[in-house]
């Protein structure tokens, strides 16, 4: 739907109430400050098709942004501002963006990458400037509030977490049609029941791709949606009864904070107005699930899917219930699962994931990694294994690059991390392979205690020993070291490579 229609039939609609804060954003001061924006982006000379980079908090302009950027034709790489200096400066070079738009909160990071962003034509910061920048708010009350003569869709090029490595730019074609013509919100109603009345909350940062695209998809369809400045188990509890949420997105982490919460707190929320409680970004452990479904209702919504957009996976709590563990069946393209020579395996058997028939993509000046994720056949994947039940439903082991070789047996770690979270004790964990002088590597984990008081030897034990009651003992840690915060990032995902790059950068320094 377009934003003019909304604000034409109804201007005093919220499009957006920052959580914290509520401060309101009415679809009358989106469309008109949109407008500005795209009209500000055509005066220094962008054109359909053209870059621009984004380093912000989730600021009470960011979607304003997006929307400028989105009806403009461009496309707009969100960046994470838990970056430093030298992980943005190769961002915004490698994404070919002509503008960058910061805040003055990400100063410290900014201030030193003025000479240093080569491509970059125009820089703006918002809530003041400092030298080398203009400030955003005084260009665009220049600006005529007309929409621009030449108005297109646009789309989002966001980088990869980069948890194993750089991250690279996931480019797709950008939309064709008339900016307002896509079909989010009939794709929201069918798969989560969304409606105009609906209320959305986002309580993840918003240069992440699940929670900008859900986010901009909701607010475009004429859903309000309320804004979470940082994720806290507790803030996010009273978000829901506060502005009666009936749609909302999540990551298994969040859900694991909310659970280990002392009952009592956790319980003095209404949470009734959920109707649909959406999940995605790495595999949910299934007690955790299962007591969130106990506690919400059958509104939890899983999906499988990447920035990339070549498939779409999804199950419903009636399904999940039936086929635990499983992330859904296909939506969007086929599903293949394949030996590492490419082979298709059979029903059941665990594979590198393949879909065919899904959207296209590449990676951004990268044309090896985007090689390395095509099947000969044309298919493409994301790099995460897992297997397909007799009736197409989905189940996801690991990451591929995550694999354990342990005395040439093939360790997937995930199993193990999810049963060591649904420990009491425990508020997370990280298992990966470590060096070892007989089998090659053997199986870590490092745990954030629930309290710290807990940590040493016997928590080590303790937990040792629950793993090995559980699941195969090839699987379980033969140790374990307590960090007071393991390196998560604020989408849910673990950074990994920090953690195991300690430990295997200790053994090449003995040798």
């Amino acid at each position: 739907m377009h934003p003019g229609t909304i604000a034409d039939n109804n201007p005093d609609k919220p499009a957006y109430i920052m959580a914290e804060t509520g401060q309101v954003f009415t679809y009358r001061q989106l469309e008109d400050g949109s407008n500005k924006g795209a009209q500000l982006f055509r005066q220094v000379g962008l054109k359909r098709g053209d870059h621009i980079a984004i380093l912000l908090e989730n600021h009470p302009l960011f979607l304003q942004i997006c929307v400028a950027a989105q009806r403009s034709g461009l496309y707009y790489t969100a960046i994470s501002y838990r970056l430093q200096e030298a992980e943005v400066e190769y961002i915004v070079n490698d994404c070919g963006a002509r503008v960058f738009i910061t805040s003055k909160d990400r100063q410290s990071v900014v201030e030193k990458l003025v000479g240093k962003m080569h491509g970059i034509e125009k820089t703006y910061m918002l809530d003041g400037v400092i030298a080398g920048f203009e400030s955003w708010e005084e260009a665009i009350a220049e600006m005529p509030v007309e929409t621009i003569a030449d108005e297109s869709t646009g789309i989002s090029m966001l980088y990869s977490s980069g948890t194993t490595g750089r991250p690279k730019g996931i480019l797709k074609p950008l939309p064709e049609g008339e900016f307002g013509a896509d079909e989010s919100a009939a794709l929201f109603q069918k798969l989560y029941g969304a409606t105009e009345d609906s209320i959305y909350l986002s309580p993840a940062p918003l240069y992440h791709a699940a929670p900008l695209t859900f986010t901009m998809g909701f607010v475009l369809s004429g859903t309000t949606c309320v804004i979470m400045q940082h994720f806290e188990a507790e803030a996010a509890l009273r978000t829901i009864e506060s502005y009666k949420i009936t749609h909302s997105q999540w990551v298994p982490t969040m859900f694991i904070r909310m659970m280990k919460l002392e009952q009592d707190v956790r319980l003095n929320y209404d949470v009734s107005s959920l109707e649909c409680a959406i999940h995605a970004a790495a595999p949910c452990p299934v007690p955790i699930k299962e007591q969130m479904i106990e506690w919400w209702g059958p509104v939890i919504f899983e999906y499988y899917a990447g920035s990339e957009g070549n498939g779409f996976v999804a199950i419903n709590s009636e399904e999940w219930l039936a086929h635990k563990g499983s992330v859904g069946r296909s939506l969007s393209g086929v599903l293949h699962i394949c030996d590492d020579a490419g082979n298709e395996v059979a029903t059941g058997e665990t594979g590198t994931i393949f879909f065919e028939g899904g959207g296209e993509f590449e990676y951004y000046n990268d044309k090896e990694k985007t090689d390395e994720s095509r099947h000969e056949k044309g298919w493409s994947t994301l790099g995460d294994v897992g297997y397909i039940d007799e009736e197409g439903y989905l189940y996801l082991t690991d990451r591929k690059s995550y694999m354990i070789i342990s005395g040439g047996v093939n360790i997937y770690p995930q199993e193990t991390e999810n049963l060591l979270v649904t420990h009491d004790k425990v508020m997370d964990a990280a298992v990966f392979g470590v060096p070892n002088e007989d089998f090659g590597e053997e199986v870590k984990a490092v745990v954030q205690p629930k309290n710290w008081e807990d940590a040493g030897s016997g928590l080590e034990a303790e937990l040792i020993e629950f793993c090995r009651e559980r699941i195969s003992h090839m699987k379980c840690p033969r140790s374990i070291d307590f960090d007071k915060e393991l390196p998560r990032h604020p989408t849910g995902k673990l950074y990994k490579r920090l953690l195991k790059d300690r430990y295997w950068q200790e053994h090449k320094t003995r040798i």
